[in-house]
């Protein structure tokens, strides 16, 4: 099937481009337009501009509508990325994840050197690899615990602590 997208990928643009490729459509073809072309004179799903199938809703971004449209939300690593991408290709006004900023950079990189946008999606796959990996791995992880955490003693406490206990256990050593 042919996907059609604006040219001069970004974020969420590439990423969509790698989560077509990976999980939707295995066999997509890529073109990319102008950013005021006529999608309805064009054959295949639009994706990531105005009037697009898929782009932007509810606050969340291209990524992750592709993700509800085509049933892929129950994966939490997937889940994850999407907020990744979301906070790299339109950052809030909150705190940012650290891993979106270090994608927006990679990213920004990748479209101010790599000029042609089907290099860009080949190039960019295994970064998103990578970062799925990541996400995978993260969501596997124990979940921290919310109890108070031990106060830790430095050295000099530890080695104090250490020799009132002895001196109360053998009281008459010194005499």
């Amino acid at each position: 099937m042919n996907w059609i997208t604006r040219r001069g990928l970004h974020v969420d643009r590439t990423a969509s481009a790698w989560l077509i490729k990976s999980h939707i459509d295995p066999a997509a073809r890529f073109m990319f337009v102008a950013p005021d072309a006529d999608i309805s004179a064009l054959e295949g799903c639009s994706f990531d501009m105005r009037g697009a199938d898929y782009t932007h809703r509810e606050g969340k971004c291209t990524f992750e509508v592709l993700l509800d449209a085509y049933s892929l939300a129950g994966d939490a690593a997937l889940c994850a990325m999407g907020r990744i991408v979301r906070e790299a290709d339109v950052p809030s006004r909150g705190r940012r994840l650290t891993e979106a900023s270090g994608l927006d950079a990679i990213m920004r990189g990748f479209q101010l050197g790599v000029p042609d946008d089907e290099e860009k999606i080949r190039l960019t796959g295994p970064v998103y690899d990578a970062l799925y990996t990541y996400c995978r791995e993260r969501i596997a992880e124990k979940p921290r615990s919310r109890a108070t955490p031990r106060p830790r003693l430095t050295y000099r406490q530890r080695f104090v602590r250490h020799v009132e206990e002895e001196t109360a256990a053998n009281p008459n050593a010194d005499a």
